[in-house]
């Protein structure tokens, strides 16, 4: 009986391993799995596991398999003695509140929502079904949560943005009235800030998927099914569109424009407009093969100056 799943090395006779290509197949053939995920490519195989499952994506296939092996852990529905309900809060059925939590005034929770200790909800909130929120969870007054949303431990959504009138006298903050929307199947990674609206609304589309340690910056707007990696940030009044992935450490300024489908690599600087479709690199970011060929030119150089400086050598000593 399959039990566990782990690495071709590491797995035994009770665990399910994977195979994704022909680069693992002497990791195959020395295996000890119970059984294991394979392409076609791998079938002829003469040492390794006798049980091989083929599928066209073992991959994707393990995912579902994940999902069978080990199902999430469901709490009991209840509302825990220690926490605090403000007045005219409306839940939904089945719905779990976890030691500490503090709901505001009006704030509405969807069925099934799982609220884990010490979230705070502000007054107004609404909160979709099936939305899962980990420890430490802040929503500001203002914000709407989709349903099946997952924010993890310690993400803050609709807190006040980083805005200011500056001057002789100091920086003066500027009120921000905006509101805060998630739509349906977002999920926000832990210590993740999601900064409210100024006057405008800061939105992220359905589908979105923000890692941890994300800055989305006020009135920015994000499409559907885009994808924000580890130490993102986006500055205000940005608009995104649909499927832009951004890579760990991107940088993209104020009032900037993504059409749908950008690309940018990690660690790219983002200065200017991208055009839909496009992929962006480098700092600023420009067209990935104009930052790849201006890198290689750059690493050309090196022996170039060691040329230059021999023949200078070469010259003084001559004179």
């Amino acid at each position: 009986m399959l039990r566990e799943v782990g690495p071709l090395e590491r797995a035994g006779p009770d665990t399910l391993s994977l195979a994704v290509s022909s680069h693992y197949a002497a990791a195959l053939e020395a295996s000890r799995a119970g059984a294991v995920l394979i392409p076609e490519i791998l079938v002829q195989m003469p040492a390794g596991p006798r049980t091989r499952i083929v599928v066209p994506d073992p991959h994707a296939s393990l995912v579902s398999v994940l999902d069978a092996l080990f199902p999430p852990l469901q709490p009991i529905p209840g509302i825990d003695a220690t926490a605090r309900l403000g007045r005219g809060c409306l839940l939904g059925q089945e719905v779990s509140i976890g030691p500490f939590v503090v709901l505001g005034r009006g704030v509405r929770v969807g069925d099934r929502c799982r609220l884990a200790e010490r979230v705070s909800i502000g007054d107004g909130v609404s909160i979709g079904a099936d939305t899962i929120m980990g420890p430490g969870v802040v929503c500001y007054a203002g914000s709407r949560i989709g349903s099946r949303c997952v924010l993890k431990a310690g993400a803050v959504i609709g807190g006040d943005g980083f805005g200011y009138l500056s001057g002789q006298g100091g920086h003066r903050r500027i009120p921000h009235v905006g509101g805060c929307i998630l739509g349906d199947d977002v999920e926000v990674g832990s210590n993740t800030c999601v900064d409210r609206g100024s006057i405008d609304d800061t939105i992220l589309g359905n589908g979105t998927k923000l890692d941890n340690l994300v800055h989305v910056a006020h009135n920015v707007q994000l499409g559907e099914r885009c994808m924000a990696m580890a130490g993102v940030g986006i500055a205000g009044s940005t608009r995104i569109g649909n499927d832009v992935i951004l890579a760990g450490h991107v940088g993209v300024t104020d009032h900037l424009v993504l059409g749908s489908g950008v690309r940018v690599g990690a660690k790219s600087a983002v200065f200017g407009d991208i055009p839909s479709g496009a992929t962006f690199s480098g700092h600023p970011a420009r067209p990935h093969r104009q930052f790849l060929r201006a890198q290689a030119a750059l690493y050309r150089l090196a022996p170039i100056i060691d040329q230059v400086e021999e023949l200078v050598s070469k010259r003084a000593g001559d004179a």
